[in-house]
């Protein structure tokens, strides 16, 4: 039985592989990225029903999300690319690298915060005018909750994993991440 095991972990492991190098790194996080999205979502609006259970699945709703989350993949992939070019090193024998990877990776947390608000608003019908609007009056918000999630998980990121597992660790931690923003998103009382 063990060794049985042991045999559909290795099938495992040459399936998984081929995703995260070469090519098809960047179809992995683009894919990944849309579907935590649009799982994120899912798990968002089960909330929302379990509160108000007349309250109708939004399918147009999930389906942004995972479209947004698409469109965020390739960039977080060469975000990635670039900061691990302009600040080479990792672990704990370059503290000050990683620290600085993080310092660097929250000052541009607000492009990707304003990229999520302004496809979600156009993909809903909604202006770039008016899109731009809602990333303003909830940036406060977001950049706080962004600054309580962000640097921990960054640190973990950047010290122990290889620069091609950082997206799809970032994508994992972006689930629970998600699930608020998808709440911040399409939330109708400011107060709640």
């Amino acid at each position: 039985m063990r060794a049985n095991i042991l045999r559909q972990l290795a099938a495992l492991a040459r399936f998984y592989t081929p995703l995260f190098g070469g090519r098809n790194l960047i179809i992995t996080n683009t894919v990944s990225c849309g579907v935590l999205l649009g799982t994120a979502d899912i798990i968002q609006q089960s909330l929302e029903r379990r509160r108000n259970p007349a309250l109708k699945w939004d399918a147009d709703r999930m389906i942004h999300m995972f479209i947004t989350g698409c469109s965020m993949g390739p960039p977080l992939h060469y975000w990635y690319l670039l900061l691990d070019k302009i600040t080479p090193g990792k672990g704990m024998q370059h503290v000050k690298i990683v620290v600085l990877k993080v310092t660097i990776d929250q000052a541009f947390a607000p492009f990707f915060g304003c990229w999520y608000f302004t496809w979600m608003g156009l993909l809903q019908g909604h202006s770039l005018a008016d899109s731009l609007k809602e990333f303003k009056e909830k940036f406060w918000e977001y950049f706080i909750a962004e600054l309580t999630v962000w640097p921990a998980a960054q640190l973990v990121n950047f010290f122990f994993l290889q620069p091609k597992y950082r997206v799809i660790f970032v994508n994992m931690v972006t689930l629970g991440w998600n699930v608020y923003l998808s709440y911040l998103k399409h939330r109708t009382n400011p107060f709640l």
